[in-house]
């Protein structure tokens, strides 16, 4: 089907959902451009925190969850997209280029897709096990993963060991200076467009009780959820069959995937990176799952009490800051 040219509202109000997508410390490594007939997608360089993410690896993954929030956006507005993926060989920051169709239909689950980018929150806190998980996963598979990532559910009698790694990977950096200041400096009282909130952290009583979790700096509110004495989360692995940049943006895409039927599903999630940034983690998750593959990003699903208050939104940049528009001045 010919591309077709899609109105600037409809393209606006897309990104703005697309940039709801989840980053390492809410940095929000993107930005779009918008021309007569593509919407193009950018890693910037400006918004790395090299300290967290010393290869950029997050980064690839953060940008790969935004672009496949941009299709699902697309999608319930009426719009196939095409994708193609690294379009400039000599731009390794030109991470995809999106041209856009007129959809025959737009499904429920499609609608249920878009509308779960605006409920889907990262909650640190203990979860309750997931209500019928074979049937979640049935719907994840129904989806299929991109090209070159597979998806393994980790057995409950690997988590001691999944754990003690977590816990190695954090006792590792506890000497890393810059490590600890960049996330002091993502996780300040004053964020206002980026970053984690200390509404989205836990308190020390809090974090003891979840055995899988990244460290960042304790908060000091009441504790929450202390009729959960620990956690009972189900932990998904995400891994690819190499380390290219095509590969583990296709990651971040059904990152993206995994967390908005999660929503979908009334269920609660939790994304780590932390154990398979480090490469002796990342060896005890490759072990664990045993497929051959290059762990990549793990995620905690659950569910959360039906009464637990709604946590607020974590903000996000201005729409302006990450938009350029290169329209001609007829379009």
């Amino acid at each position: 089907m010919p591309t077709t040219q899609v109105g600037l509202g409809v393209i606006i109000n897309a990104l703005q959902l697309a940039c709801r997508a989840p980053s390492v410390l809410n940095s929000q490594p993107w930005r779009w451009i918008v021309t007569d007939d593509s919407v193009d997608l950018f890693a910037d360089p400006a918004r790395l925190v090299r300290s967290t993410d010393r290869t950029g690896r997050q980064a690839l993954i953060s940008c790969g969850a935004a672009l496949h929030h941009l299709r699902v956006a697309m999608s319930a507005a009426g719009w196939d997209s095409t994708v193609s993926r690294f379009p400039d060989p000599d731009e390794p920051l030109h991470l995809a280029r999106l041209t856009f169709s007129s959809a025959a239909s737009v499904s429920e689950q499609q609608k249920r897709r878009a509308d779960a980018i605006l409920l889907r929150r990262t909650d640190r806190l203990p979860f309750a096990a997931p209500p019928d998980w074979d049937a979640f996963l049935d719907v994840v598979d129904a989806g299929a993963q991109p090209r070159g990532v597979r998806l393994s559910v980790l057995a409950d009698e690997m988590r001691t060991e999944l754990a003690e790694a977590s816990q190695l990977t954090e006792a590792l950096r506890h000497h890393d200076a810059a490590y600890h200041h960049e996330i002091l400096l993502w996780t300040a009282n004053f964020v206002t467009s980026d970053g984690i909130p200390h509404s989205a952290l836990v308190s020390a009583a809090e974090s003891g009780r979840v055995d899988v979790a990244s460290a960042f700096p304790l908060a000091t509110h009441p504790e929450r959820r202390t009729e959960m004495a620990d956690d009972h989360s189900m932990i998904v692995v995400l891994s690819t069959d190499d380390d290219s940049g095509e590969s583990i943006l296709r990651c971040g895409e059904a990152l993206s995937a995994l967390l908005l039927d999660a929503t979908v599903a009334g269920l609660t999630t939790c994304t780590l990176t932390h154990v398979t940034e480090d490469p002796s983690g990342r060896e005890v998750v490759a072990s664990l799952i045993a497929n051959d593959a290059i762990p990549q990003v793990l995620v905690r699903i659950g569910r959360a009490p039906a009464l637990d208050a709604t946590p607020p939104p974590t903000p996000r940049r201005p729409i302006e800051q990450v938009v350029e528009i290169r329209r001609s001045a007829t379009c």
